[in-house]
């Protein structure tokens, strides 16, 4: 994208700010059409103002393309035994549980690949990163199913979990030490007791790190091993977003008074983030993945994830980012075994923070993934769940000899694992 184009957008993200505190209606719902969905999608994770080409087909087959994948998409269709547990402010976290299923119950694939000797009784937690939800850890659950206890949960606004009261009562920002203390809260009910591994994606690591800062004996104590999949300990306000200095600060310059005002006119917003579906799509595609050949289907179940956070929960959360810093908590980590690990590609978080991160972890092990965006365990989930299986063999989650390769391509070609 041009420098020109950028400053277009930002320009238009100032009219929206312009609209909402003084203009009519009318001029409200013009300006928000394309601000809302283009600041919308860049506090997902994306930046506004993607120059995306023209699709050579009708509004209307295109609406049914959608609609064909939304009813036979098999991803994000997994369940586990459901729980609640509540943040300290009295927000309602929803979890999933997937036991261990009894050896004479594993089919035989499964024997194969884990064998059957007795792993320690570890439980795998997955923390999702923003804008998502536990879904989005979907081939890595299907992979593990019935063969180690795993914890998925919604953080906070997200996914099944409830809206955030301290927001929506008492107007406070979110925090990323406010997330660290819903996932205490959820280990406390749904993994109480024994080993732990955490797993958290961009945001989701974030909240594993805000753990560790908050609750350093817990750390200490249970935690055997951890991944932080396209994740930050810090410096977020200086990512660009792949995008020229002039555009980036331009964004910049608007994005406070733009996610303010948005947040306080959601519903027209989300009208005119649905008016521009299409700009929408691909904007999500282009920051959430590199390879080219991704399954439709894959791309369609980010977009329904991304879709369906609130645009004043995206405002909400957004502010948080620039004030994260965990870098000093990452100590907590260094005396076991940790994957980190990114797509090369990656816009949102960019590789450079893993590397970041492992230089800090000198005995963890770096993965960094080419042809991969940010959405890297949709994207090459086979290459995520083999190296985060190597991890659990590691701590003894999982017997010697454990492999899930090749399980979950998301190639054009591929059928659903």
């Amino acid at each position: 994208m041009s420098e020109s184009s950028a400053e277009v957008v930002a320009d238009a993200a100032a009219a929206a700010v312009a609209s909402a505190t003084g203009a009519a209606a009318g001029g409200w719902r013009r300006a928000t059409g394309v601000a809302g969905a283009a600041i919308g999608v860049l506090a997902a994770g994306a930046a506004a103002g993607v120059a995306i080409e023209r699709l050579t087909v009708g509004r209307g087959m295109r609406q049914k393309a959608r609609l064909a994948l939304d009813s036979a998409g098999p991803y994000g269709a997994l369940r586990g035994m459901p729980g609640k547990a509540y943040a300290d402010d009295g927000t309602e976290l929803y979890f999933e549980v997937d036991d261990v299923e009894p050896e004479a119950q594993l089919a035989p694939r499964r024997r194969r690949l884990f064998g059957r000797k007795a792993p320690v009784p570890v439980t795998v937690v997955f923390c999702h990163g923003y804008c998502l939800s536990q879904d989005s850890w979907h081939f890595q659950r299907a992979a593990l199913r019935g063969v180690v206890r795993t914890v998925h949960w919604d953080q906070r606004s997200h996914g099944r979990s409830g809206r955030g009261v301290a927001q929506i009562q008492d107007g406070l920002p979110v925090s990323i030490d406010q997330l660290g203390q819903d996932l205490k809260a959820v280990l406390d009910v749904a993994a109480p007791e024994g080993p732990l591994v955490l797993v958290g994606h961009s945001m989701g690591g974030m909240t594993i790190m805000a753990l560790a800062a908050q609750f350093p004996e817990l750390v200490r104590e249970r935690v055997v091993g951890a991944a932080l999949v396209g994740s930050s300990s810090g410096r977020l306000g200086e990512v660009n977003f792949g995008l020229p200095v002039a555009g980036v600060n331009a964004v910049r310059r608007v994005l406070p008074g733009v996610l303010k005002a948005l947040g306080q006119r959601a519903e027209l917003v989300e009208k005119g983030r649905r008016a521009t579906a299409d700009l929408f799509a691909g904007i999500i595609k282009r920051y959430s993945f590199a390879a080219r050949d991704i399954d439709p289907a894959v791309e369609r179940f980010a977009e329904r994830m991304i879709e369906g956070t609130p645009i004043d929960v995206v405002a909400e959360f957004y502010p948080a980012f620039t004030d994260h810093d965990k870098t000093e908590a990452l100590v907590y980590f260094a005396d076991i075994p940790v994957l980190v690990l990114a797509g090369v590609q990656d816009l949102v978080t960019p590789s450079e923070h893993s590397e970041a991160i492992a230089d800090l972890l000198p005995e963890s092990e770096l993965v960094l993934v080419p042809d991969a965006g940010h959405l890297v365990m949709l994207e090459h989930p086979e290459v995520v769940t083999d190296r985060l299986a190597d991890l659990l063999t590691r701590v003894g989650a999982v017997p010697a000899g454990a492999t899930v390769s090749g399980y979950g391509s998301t190639s054009s070609t591929a059928q659903p694992g």
